[in-house]
């Protein structure tokens, strides 16, 4: 998995179309196009390579052999002679080497711990991306839908604010009370105040998106037919959505690894243990039984006292805390795919009693509403309440759709797999 995820880190190329709706730095992307500009510009997800290629280059490191020990000894000072650093034909040199040898599988241990830690990076780096992926499309989505509300909301403004200049001149001419005036602008007031609630929620899931894609440009959402039409696709068993979340979740995965890693630590501290065998050569000039002496030394450390009893019972505590990790992990995954399950049921109910063709029903009726109230054929008491209740049912709709959107994308994110390609 994380192959694929590096491939696509390196290899995707994508082309971002800037527009100039609104103002010259909006950006203008698709749900594909956001997905490839983070995996090429967030620094999180490009800081977490960096971490994979310092954990395999402890592999290297953990593969190499121990170096050579080399000494050589120089006569100080010969008293008989009366002569500083006599080392000479005469004087006294003498040359040591010497070369570690690990036993009991010291090296290929420490590289079995070395290659789980890296395959753990991995799976952490992609555990990573799946959080940010979901992030990315959580704030896609939610600034998409809050910019539809406001644009709305922009739009019953305008018509609004031209309702109260009519009456404000028909008020001058003594046409109209003031109550209805004084209404009319307490509506606006109140839309006002939801136009800047609104704005400022805008506001925030716009720096979170811009974070996320690593840019200072405000994003405009572009959402194609099939980014919301793949959400209709049925739904796996809850059996089927919990394999599929034990074959694909990476912090489950890191969970087993985790566990591999420990077990392989406990090998190498009970080998550490055993004492390795140092073996070398020796060569003296004066100092020994003959001249130009020549020898072979061997060396062993006596596990008389340190035998790494510690490292051990640390590592072996270690392996049981790994795995009750990992059966704590399994019952997380479980819950969290049962929850959006349910969660997607609950948000489809909701979104499927709602008779799809209301929403334009709805706007025609406040369209008619509106223009009957500047005739004067409706009431000022009515229409307050059509135009309130409309500006809700648009709020509340666009809600409703970004949440059944988030919970597809969270079913997704707990599976760790996307099953609305």
């Amino acid at each position: 998995m994380i192959g694929k995820l590096v491939a696509l880190f390196l290899g995707v190329s994508i082309t971002v179309a800037t527009t100039a709706a609104t103002a010259q730095d909006t950006l203008s992307l698709t749900l594909f196009q956001a997905d490839s500009l983070f995996l090429q510009h967030n620094l999180q997800a490009l800081a977490g390579r960096f971490q994979i290629e310092a954990a395999q280059a402890q592999i290297v490191q953990a593969q190499l052999y121990e170096n050579p020990i080399v000494s050589l000894e120089f006569n100080a000072f010969n008293p008989t002679l009366g002569q500083a650093f006599d080392v000479g034909s005469n004087g006294q040199k003498a040359l040591a080497v010497q070369q570690t040898i690990l036993l009991a599988g010291k090296r290929s241990k420490r590289v079995a711990v070395a290659a789980q830690q890296a395959r753990l990076t991995e799976l952490q780096f992609t555990d990573l991306l799946r959080i940010l992926r979901f992030d990315v499309h959580s704030r896609f989505f939610s600034v998409f839908f809050t910019t539809n509300t406001l644009q709305v909301y922009a739009q019953r403004r305008v018509r609004l604010t031209e309702t109260i200049a009519a009456f404000e001149r028909q008020y001058a001419k003594t046409n109209v009370a003031l109550k209805e005036l004084v209404r009319l602008k307490a509506l606006l007031l109140q839309l006002t105040n939801d136009q800047l609630e609104l704005q400022n929620q805008l506001i925030d899931q716009q720096r979170d998106l811009r974070i996320l894609l690593q840019t200072t440009q405000s994003i405009r959402p572009v959402l194609a037919v099939r980014d919301t039409a793949r959400y209709n696709r049925p739904l796996p068993t809850l059996q089927n959505a919990v394999a599929m979340a034990y074959d694909n979740r990476p912090d489950l995965q890191a969970s087993v690894v985790a566990i591999q890693q420990a077990d392989a630590n406990v090998n190498l501290q009970k080998a550490l243990a055993r004492p390795d065998l140092r073996i070398g050569a020796l060569y003296d000039q004066n100092a020994s039984y003959v001249t130009n002496y020549l020898g072979v030394t061997v060396g062993m450390d006596l596990p008389v006292f340190n035998r790494n009893q510690g490292n051990i019972r640390s590592a072996i505590a270690q392996g049981q805390f790994a795995r009750l990790g990992q059966r704590t992990q399994q019952t997380i995954v479980e819950n969290e795919v049962r929850a959006s399950l349910e969660q997607i049921q609950q948000t489809n109910t909701a979104f499927q009693s709602i008779d799809p063709n209301f929403p334009a029903q709805f706007d025609e009726l406040s369209q008619n509403v509106l223009r009957n109230f500047e005739k004067g054929n409706i009431a000022l008491i009515e229409f307050v309440d059509l135009f309130e209740t409309y500006l809700e049912n648009v709020r509340q709709l666009n809600r409703l759709r970004a949440d059944r959107i988030t919970a597809y994308e969270q079913l997704t994110y707990v599976i760790g797999t996307d099953l609305f390609k």
